[in-house]
């Protein structure tokens, strides 16, 4: 089941469809997929997976948590996965659940940096989707990341809303992205599902750069688009699959990090005009830090 703004958000619930139809190709599996409006047909529409013959439902996004901890207990014999899933605090998974969790602030913490180094103003942007632990992740690692590389940075930061609606409002997110760069940012980094296709067009309209976040969102604006934040739900999709086909599945939570090839940034031959070989390898530096547990990332 996916997420507020459904397949074609060329971002976290497209990575998501990927895993599904690699796990297709490569294992041999069947699937469904559902899409959820606002409101309340999200677990009657969950529910209709759990009872219909699925071995592994998956919710796509944290708005499913409440919903996906209730049918794992109601459908003992059914696996679970939810990606983005937030634990409550002394919360127990049923044995059934699998939490799909990622370091966002770790991958955030990189393109900050590379937005500090390339800066020309001095000033770097934020646009946030809806204002919540999860997207805080993303804001307190790029912030982190920015400071780290250039201590005299100023993050701009502004988010769209307070409900899911905030995830799919393009209209939006242009306002917010064209009122940083108007506040002198040269460079935004978006965590706004669809609403960041606005921070893109406004990114256009100043001929100004931003950065794509889940997946590699250069095609939706070639040549304004300096790198993207990747998220890789599709691995942990299709690795909750082969687990389950090969008898390996277990719950609890999972965390995707740098370290575990769960987050990174996109550098290929689409932007490496944009960053310079020592940029780069500034970057690179920050990331071995990491991953060798010598800069711990913040998370708010």
């Amino acid at each position: 089941m996916f997420d507020v703004g459904g397949r074609g958000d060329k971002s976290f619930n497209d990575a998501a469809y990927a895993g599904l139809e690699r796990a297709q190709q490569e294992l041999g599996i069947t699937f469904t997929t559902l899409e959820t409006g606002e409101g309340s047909d999200r677990e009657a529409q969950m529910r209709q997976l759990a009872a219909g013959g699925s071995q592994l439902v998956f919710g796509v996004g944290f708005l499913f948590s409440d919903d996906i901890y209730g049918l794992a207990q109601e459908f003992p014999d059914v696996k679970f996965a939810c990606v983005d899933y937030t634990v409550k605090e002394g919360q127990t998974l049923p044995p059934n659940l699998v939490a799909l969790e990622f370091k966002e602030h770790e991958g955030s913490f990189l393109v900050g940096a590379l937005a500090a180094l390339l800066t020309k103003t001095g000033k770097v942007g934020f646009v946030g989707g809806m204002e919540i632990p999860l997207i805080k992740k993303f804001e307190a690692g790029y912030r982190a990341g920015a400071l780290a590389a250039n201590p005299k940075v100023e993050v701009l930061v502004k988010y769209a809303g307070t409900t899911g609606t905030a995830f799919k409002d393009p209209t939006k997110g242009k306002e917010l992205g064209l009122a940083e760069y108007n506040q002198g940012a040269d460079i935004i980094f978006h965590a706004s599902g669809s609403t960041g296709l606005g921070v893109f067009e406004a990114a256009r309209e100043k001929g100004l750069l931003a950065i794509g976040v889940d997946a590699d969102q250069q095609a939706e604006a070639p040549g304004f688009i300096l790198t993207s934040m990747v998220k890789h739900v599709e691995t942990s999709v299709f690795d909750s699959i082969k687990e389950l086909k090969e008898g390996r599945w277990q719950g609890g939570i999972r965390e995707f990090g740098l370290k575990e090839d769960g987050v990174g940034w996109v550098y290929d031959q689409q932007n490496k005009a944009l960053i310079p070989g020592a940029v780069k390898a500034k970057v690179d530096a920050l990331k071995a830090e990491i991953v060798a547990g010598r800069i711990v990332v913040p998370v708010q």
